[in-house]
């Protein structure tokens, strides 16, 4: 029963001063609303750059690194001598992974990993007239890379599916395509280092949305690139694998360089600097988001502080007819948590629509060719996070007025009048 009681007393509050009350709440809503709309946007933006670096990139890489020889022949032949030999070359060596298809089958097998995706790269230059250009030629197993890297994202123009089909198809970097101003269709030729030429169909054109990239790299299916480099079937230079947990790459990394004896980075190691900017955008954004609840709070904390004192009658009276300390603090906290609750609320509708809103405006940019619209993250813990933060905050702000007001004394609060 008293527990009522004291709902009504505050509600009468707050409908007595409802300018007041008004403007604590909408204090609350737009902190609230500002921190959905600030962190969902974020954390968006934050997860596609890390997807344009997730999605095209292995969680492990193994590939045959080109590193000089350790032990020189002369070590061999002068053991006892202090030897010391300058300008070391790297050894002569294949670029292919030895033993790839076997390691392939192992890591199939293997319950950690999601899927492997060969990979045989070729240093060529495709011709246009009698221009040559620059160019690197990616082999692939194109049913992989669309499952496990998303190229489909990344085809602008045709079907990846294709290279399969099509006999000696090509998919085309967006800028090697400008360059030779070729069409899906077209036929090119391109040319080995060791000078074999191959005429290759177009069928597709590729953009990562960086422009380096796209000024070099196209794909073709792997036997294509195996025939131009005059290899045979088991020549792959790299195996790229995608895990079910990208967490365990690390270690997963130096397992296979211990098993197989190959060169094997994984992801967190190649782009170490990326994911510390990630963390560094994080931080920024939850303290900038923190800091705009707190201001709220320290508003509805004025307002409350000023309720008291034009209360201080009805507070006196409230003591004198039985009401106690504790009563009377519980009234303004009960004020405080109602106006958290409102205001909280329509914190997370505003910030909900104007998040939708964000969501559907249009952002088309040449450099992000498979992004449409702003990222928004719509991730129901900021959400939970964002009503417990306005229920906090409104507590300790309300807490510290309703404090002073319990240890008012009636009697000379009546005296004084």
């Amino acid at each position: 029963m008293k527990a009522k009681v004291i709902l009504d007393i505050s509600k009468t509050h707050l409908i007595t001063r409802f300018k007041q009350s008004l403007v604590a709440a909408l204090g609350v809503t737009f902190g609230i609303g500002t921190f959905i709309i600030l962190v969902s946007f974020m954390t968006g933006l934050n997860g596609m750059l890390d997807g344009l670096i997730v999605n095209r990139t292995p969680h492990v890489r193994i590939y045959q690194e080109i590193e000089p020889t350790t032990i020189q022949p002369i070590e061999e032949a002068l053991k006892d001598n202090f030897n010391i030999v300058l300008s070391i070359k790297p050894k002569e060596s294949q670029q292919k992974v030895r033993n790839a298809l076997a390691i392939i089958e192992d890591l199939k097998n293997e319950s950690r990993v999601k899927g492997v995706a060969a990979q045989t790269a070729a240093q060529i230059f495709y011709i246009s007239g009698a221009i040559q250009l620059n160019g690197l030629l990616h082999g692939v197993q194109i049913d992989e890379e669309v499952k496990l890297f998303h190229m489909d994202e990344y085809v602008i123009e045709g079907n990846p599916k294709d290279l399969e089909i099509v006999s000696n198809g090509i998919i085309l970097g967006k800028g090697v395509a400008e360059k030779m101003a070729v069409e899906i269709g077209d036929r090119i030729e391109v040319m080995s280092v060791n000078r074999n030429i191959v005429s290759l169909k177009v069928v597709g054109f590729y953009q990562s949305g960086l422009s380096d990239v796209d000024n070099v790299n196209s794909y073709v299916n792997l036997s294509t690139t195996q025939k131009l480099l005059g290899k045979s079937g088991d020549y792959i230079t790299d195996i790229n694998i995608k895990l079910f947990d990208i967490d365990l790459s690390p270690a997963f990394a130096v397992e296979l360089n211990k098993i197989y004896g190959v060169k094997a980075v994984d992801i967190q190691s190649a782009n170490a600097q990326f994911e510390t900017g990630t963390d560094i955008r994080n931080l920024i954004t939850y303290a900038v988001s923190i800091t705009l609840l707190i201001v709220a709070g320290f508003g509805i904390y004025n307002i409350l502080n000023m309720l008291i004192y034009e209360k201080m009658n009805d507070i006196a009276i409230l003591k004198a007819t039985g009401f106690s300390g504790a009563d009377v603090r519980n009234i303004f906290i009960s004020q405080a948590l109602i106006i958290g609750i409102i205001g909280g609320a329509l914190g997370l509708i505003l910030g909900y629509f104007i998040s939708v809103l964000i969501d559907h405006a249009p952002f088309e940019t040449a450099a992000l060719p498979t992004i449409k619209t702003f990222p928004v993250n719509f991730d129901s813990s900021y959400y939970v996070i964002g009503i417990i933060f306005a229920l906090i905050t409104t507590f300790f702000a309300g807490y510290l007025p309703a404090k002073k007001a319990s240890n008012i004394d009636p009697v000379e609060i009546i005296r004084g009048q």
